[in-house]
Formats: structure tokens, C-alpha cells, sequence
């Protein structure tokens, strides 16, 4: 199952889903808040994020998936990890860490996305602004055209409060509670900071862990035949290993 991050949306992994699915089955969500899901969810809770990733797990009859996020997809998939380790067999963390205590984030999120010029005019404008490229496309492709221009399929407050758990603490004492296996992929210009990355690892001397040279946050929309080929060994690797079937859907 792949999560996408903040303010993103399901398509964002389609080249790395189509890169797997020959071989895996596939899902990606939109999560709640984002793309197709409810505009405006009361909740907006990391709780509740857990909660719907459970949900679609069931609903699928999903056995044992690999949860692979990024950003704050990755910290919904740490969570489900935390919460229900016989549901989830493994998890992948794209650009994803335990985080810490960062009051200032809220404003700094709502300062980013006061910065988009919306409505966008074209999508050509709206891939530029999101610096061109595959990230630039990804993140345009992302947006939905009405009203004679192209806008997000998010509400930015929505995306604010989102925000607030994750600005008030530290999940390494969730990260200390996942059991199962673990790949951490970070970019050469990580949002992971150092310490938070050598806490992660001290915590869990065993994980896999690795950076892929010149890369941002959103590698998997630079690198998706190597952030495919990562996701692809490590289910592979997890061939044979026991299975959870106490909380399976």
C-alpha cells in the first residue's frame, strides 16, 4: 500500500506502482483531506490517518501488506506499523523520520502554501512553479482544472491542522514499537535531520537503511525505477518470513 505525503494524492506513485505491479498487487490511497478522498474531514488526527489506512486494508482483504510512505505517508505508515503489528508485514519510509517537537511547522506549511499562485493559469505555469522535471509534473499533476484555472484538491487549512500532532512530538517511541521489518530511504538533501535519523537507527540497530545520491524529498517522484527496484527487494526479502495471522483482514 503506498501513502503519499502532505498536500499530495495517490497519483504521485503511479510510475513506481506501474514498475511494481506486474509483480505485487498495488494500492495507493488518497488519503483523508487529499485528492478524491473527503475534502474536509473532522478529523484530521494521526489517529485518524491510522484508522483509514486499517480500513482500506480490511476492505481489500490486503494480507499482511508492506506499508510504503513518504513524508507524512511514511509517518501514517510507522503508526499503523506501532499499532497493529500483526496487520502490517513491513514498512518502507520514504523521506519519513520519528520526528520531534517543531511548533513553528503549522506556520511554515501555511506560509508554503499561501505561496502557490492559485488559481494556476495553465498547468505549464503550475509545473514550473514546482521547480519542472518529473517533481514539477508530479506535483501539477496533482491539481484539477475548473473555473478557467488549475487549483489543488486540498484545503489548505485542512493541511495546517494536519500538521499539529506531528509539530508537538516525537514518535520514536512509536518507531521503538514496530516489529516488523524496516527499510528507511532517505535523499541526498534529506528533510530527515541527522540526529533524527541516528535516534531512528539507535533505536532499531537492525534496520536497512540508505540515501540515494542527488535526490530531494520527493525521490520517489525523481528516482521511481530505483525507489521500485528498493520496495521490490525488500518485499522479496520478506518471502518465507512468518506470517501475522492474528489480526490479518
Amino acid at each position: 500500500m503506498l501513502l503519499h505525503g502532505l498536500a499530495g494524492q495517490s497519483g504521485e506513485w503511479d510510475a513506481v506502482a506501474e514498475r511494481l505491479s506486474p509483480g505485487f498487487r498495488v494500492v495507493a490511497l488518497d488519503q483523508r483531506g487529499h485528492g478524491a478522498s473527503e475534502l474536509l474531514p473532522e478529523d484530521v488526527s494521526r489517529a485518524a490517518y491510522v484508522e483509514d489506512v486499517v480500513a482500506v486494508a480490511r476492505a481489500l482483504r490486503l494480507d499482511a501488506p508492506v506499508l510504503v510512505g513518504q513524508s507524512m505517508g511514511g509517518n501514517a505508515a510507522l503508526l499503523t506499523a506501532a499499532a497493529h503489528p500483526r496487520l502490517v508485514r513491513g514498512v518502507v519510509l520514504v523521506e519519513a523520520g520519528a520526528g520531534g517537537p517543531s511548533p513553528g511547522v503549522p506556520d511554515e506549511i501555511r506560509g508554503w502554501l499561501d505561496s502557490w499562485p492559485v488559481p494556476f493559469p495553465s498547468r505549464e505555469k503550475a509545473v514550473a512553479f514546482f521547480g519542472g522535471g518529473p517533481v514539477g509534473e508530479g506535483w501539477a499533476d496533482g491539481l484539477r482544472e475548473r473555473d478557467g484555472g488549475w487549483w489543488p484538491r486540498f484545503e489548505p487549512e485542512v493541511m495546517v491542522r494536519s500538521t499539529a500532532e506531528v509539530a508537538e512530538r516525537s514518535f520514536l517511541a512509536d518507531w521503538r514499537r514496530v516489529s516488523c521489518p524496516a527499510l528507511l530511504v532517505l535523499a541526498e538533501r534529506s528533510f530527515v535531520p541527522p540526529e533524527e535519523f541516528d535516534a531512528m537507527v539507535r533505536a532499531r540497530p537492525s534496520v536497512t537503511s540508505l540515501s540515494l545520491p542527488g535526490t530531494e524529498h520527493d525521490l520517489h517522484l525523481q528516482r521511481p525505477d530505483t525507489v521500485a527496484e528498493l520496495v521490490a527487494r525488500f518485499v522479496h526479502g520478506l518471502e518465507g518470513a512468518p506470517g501475522r495471522p492474528g489480526d490479518r483482514p
